[in-house]
């Protein structure tokens, strides 16, 4: 593998959805505290959005259903992880009156998991999940930090680069996998603002 190969490799790994959604968090708390009333919040965030998505990788070699399907059999249960922690966040953030900042990012996971579900598995219409968990963290962090997020958007033109170089997405899946957390931000603000 030669080293253009190899990087894009790596841009790949160090931007899976529950290491953008921490990334998103650490920057969040540091400069919008008001999002999380108290630490414990912050805490039972990072558990919902990522630590219980980041599960599935551990969790596929021994789990029966998934065991066996590899690649495809990781990214299966990664989604299910991924939804049923934002679910789970949701619910928290409802039951346990958190601030409507905090609901309306669960909600944005919640509905960018939901629609790469439904492009992927009911439209049969492959958009890009990688893509779609680094513009979200994207665009929530330009709704509550503005302009100064813009620079981030370097993020994800490595992301497109990195995987179109590794042949894991074409052009059009990336961009429907960054459409779909733009149309949940749009969803989730109608619900909560």
């Amino acid at each position: 593998m030669d080293k253009i190969s190899k990087l894009a490799k790596t841009i790949r790994i160090i931007t899976v959805v529950p290491i953008m959604a921490l990334v998103m968090l650490v920057i969040l708390y540091r400069i919008n505290q008001n999002i999380f009333l108290e630490t414990y919040q912050y805490v039972l965030t990072l558990v919902f959005l990522t630590i219980l998505p980041l599960s599935a990788y551990p969790l596929q070699p021994v789990l029966p259903k998934f065991r066996d399907k590899g690649r495809e059999g990781q990214r299966n249960l990664a989604l299910v992880m991924g939804v049923l922690g934002y679910l789970g966040g949701i619910i928290w953030a409802i039951c346990f009156h958190t601030t409507q900042e905090l609901l309306f990012i669960y909600l944005i996971y919640f509905l960018s998991g939901i629609g790469i579900l439904l492009f992927n598995k009911v439209l049969k219409i492959r958009a890009s999940g990688h893509a779609c968990g680094v513009a979200g963290p994207i665009l929530i962090l330009m709704y509550f930090i503005g302009s100064k997020a813009l620079i981030s958007i370097v993020v994800l033109a490595s992301v497109f680069w990195a995987s179109i170089k590794t042949k894991r997405h074409t052009m059009p899946q990336l961009i429907w996998g960054s459409v779909i957390p733009v149309v949940a931000l749009l969803l989730a603000k109608l619900q909560i603002f």
